[in-house]
């Protein structure tokens, strides 16, 4: 079937189509119920299967006689360390914490926080959770100690699975202070600590609750997987909002494992043994999809990477990467790749390496501006596919395409374009009143019920909720949250969350488009348009950019040349209110620009700053420049 056959297909033959998929998993009880309702009026999958998620990442590759194959590399610039795990080697230290984990009373659906750094032990704790049946729940590792209490509380584990620190660049973290505060915070108190003692810093264990992850280890033996029910929970993630109390996304096992090998083959194109790299950390959905699930259950080599995109030890830090394990596809988020960008703006770095695997390059995580888009594609002569997902669907609802299910020809992309629907996804451009919007105009972007396997299942303990959040606003379809359009040719374009389209004296603007005028300027490497406050015109547009290196012309002749450019490519209505030049922007550390919290800087509201903020002193930085003085 060519692509347009299997998204009709997907859509007027559901049942069918996923069945077709399912087939491709190695299950313990084969599902014949494929799609069903459940008591929450919520799409189940396979709900009569059952299956084992570690099992299919692991033990499935070692009877099929590729245990011998790599599996996960481990490669950690800030320690200097490189470490290789085979599929069998990787199956024996999963199957060994299994035990460890038992011992400690975990039992299925028993709760597991995992608070760890971008080290192997944290992957290998996510595949023994999935082996007895218990739910994991990853933190980003370093959140601050109320953050980490808030998750403590709402998923209630039993067992806590930390390391003595992390590393960011040459800085030595210490996780087990933050941890002993969270539980200290926390109504909530879990019975044991498992720590990974680490090299750099070694942690101040407490008696009787705290245990040595290393010397437990020693003592263990080898679980088998056990047999799990399809709609049976894999993992709680709570999402990394910039505002209000995270939401607990549940997973299931059974079409997150259905969803997961799909979208290795149909979206990525990875065939059994080649190198997959997702750059990104165990702690974001990116991480659980596509740095420790989908890889292995595709049997493929995995990368582990503890490091940045820069400064470990520079702009050509991907680029070794890619050469040295010879990765086919690597994944990565937009401001990864600006970074790079602003350090190397020639892309003279990417000439030092051999890329010649390296065959696609997949973007997503926040909207991937032309610019950045354009100087990749030029850069490295590679397929730069943006592609647009959220936590809470745990893989792509877009993409661009194979032209077909046997090839590896991709149908052509376009800048803006987080390119087509994904068979499965039955996207939909909403207006106000819930009516499908033609071609061309922008609206709520929305998914027509059911949604495909591998979705959320639930909010944690509130399916309230759930309903609330995504199932309100318009009956039979879940809302994104994000605006966009979709053009006369079927390819889709995400101009960004619903809250930041400006209403500028009646005239609603695309903050991404404003961004779209202002990146493509040959000095920026990246920016962000914000709506203000305007007591005559209700919102108007401000801007901040950060400027590459090497750059020559003043800062006022570059704010005059992008003011001039907004107003003269979208009209007098865009208009920039003000414009300031950063040395950089406030991020969540998962890279999305904090845009509410630069809104209430510069209107002078008492600022709400997310425990999720990479970099708190970024805030002080900017408050000097947001001066009215410097409002130009």
């Amino acid at each position: 079937m060519n692509f347009t056959e299997q998204q009709s297909k997907a859509v007027d033959s559901t049942k069918e189509y996923w069945d077709e998929q399912a087939k491709l998993v190695s299950w313990y009880k084969t599902p014949k119920t494929i799609l069903s309702t459940n008591d929450n009026n919520w799409t189940d999958w396979f709900a009569d299967g059952e299956l084992n998620t570690s099992y299919l990442a692991l033990d499935y590759h070692v009877e099929q006689g590729r245990g011998g194959e790599v599996a996960l590399i481990y490669d950690s610039p800030v320690t200097n360390t490189k470490q290789t795990f085979t599929y069998l080697e990787l199956t024996e230290l999963v199957a060994k914490f299994a035990d460890v984990l038992q011992k400690q009373q975990v039992e299925k659906g028993d709760r597991v926080l995992i608070y760890m750094p971008m080290i192997p032990q944290a992957a290998i704790a996510m595949l023994a959770c999935a082996r007895i049946g218990a739910i994991h729940s990853v933190v980003f590792g370093g959140f601050a100690a109320k953050e980490l209490a808030v998750r403590i509380d709402d998923a209630e584990p039993k067992v806590v699975v930390s390391a003595s620190c992390g590393i960011e660049i040459a800085k030595v973290i210490p996780y087990k202070p933050l941890l002993d505060s969270a539980i200290e915070i926390a109504t909530h108190k879990p019975s044991s600590c498992i720590i990974y003692q680490r090299e750099q810093l070694s942690a101040e264990m407490h008696s009787g609750r705290d245990y040595n992850w290393q010397i437990l280890m020693n003592s263990a033996k080898s679980i088998a997987p056990v047999p799990l029910k399809s709609t049976d929970p894999l993992y709680i993630l709570y999402t990394s909002g910039t505002t209000g109390k995270p939401k607990g996304v549940v997973r299931d096992n059974g079409g997150h494992a259905v969803a997961m090998l799909y979208s290795m083959k149909n979206i990525y194109g990875m065939q059994t043994g080649d190198t997959f790299w997702a750059a990104s950390d165990v702690g974001w959905v990116v991480g659980h999809s596509y740095i420790v699930y989908a890889p292995l259950m595709a049997g493929c080599a995995t990368i582990l990477y503890e490091g940045k995109p820069i400064k470990t030890p520079d702009a050509g830090a991907f680029w070794r990467v890619c050469e040295e394990y010879k990765v086919n596809a690597l994944f990565s988020a937009p401001t990864a790749f600006r970074a790079i960008a602003k350090e190397d703006p020639d892309g003279a770095l990417i000439n030092d390496y051999d890329l010649s695997h390296l065959k696609r390059l997949y973007l997503a995580g926040e909207r991937l501006d032309p610019a950045t888009y354009h100087w990749l594609k030029d850069k490295t002569n590679l397929p730069v596919i943006d592609h647009w997902w959220q936590t809470e669907t745990g893989w792509a609802i877009a993409s661009t395409p194979f032209t077909d299910e046997t090839s590896t020809e991709l149908m052509p992309t376009k800048a803006g374009s987080a390119g087509f629907p994904v068979p499965g996804f039955n996207v939909q451009i909403l207006d106000a009143d819930g009516k499908a919007l033609p071609a061309n105009q922008q609206g709520t972007v929305a998914i027509k019920l059911p949604m495909p396997p591998g979705c959320l299942a639930t909010v944690y303990r509130d399916d309230e909720r759930f309903k609330s959040s995504y199932l309100s606003t318009h009956p039979g379809y879940y809302v994104t949250g994000d605006g966009g359009y979709i053009d006369e040719t079927g390819y889709l374009f995400i101009m960004g969350r619903t809250d930041d389209v400006i209403n500028v004296a009646g005239h609603r603007l695309s903050t991404g488009e404003m961004e779209e005028v202002l990146s493509s300027h040959s000095a920026v490497a990246e920016c962000a348009v914000i709506g203000i406050h305007c007591p005559l015109k209700g919102q108007v547009p401000f801007g901040l950019v950060v400027i590459k290196n090497g750059i020559e012309e003043s800062d006022e002749e570059l704010i005059s040349a992008l003011k001039s450019k907004v107003r003269a490519d979208i009209g007098a209505i865009a208009s920039l209110q003000g414009l300031i030049i950063a040395e950089r922007l406030p991020k969540t550390r998962s890279g999305k620009i904090l845009r509410k919290t630069l809104r209430q800087m510069i209107d002078g509201e008492e600022i709400e700053i997310p425990s999720t903020i990479d970099d708190p002193e970024i805030i002080a930085e900017l408050y000097k420049q947001l001066s009215p003085a410097n409002k130009k």
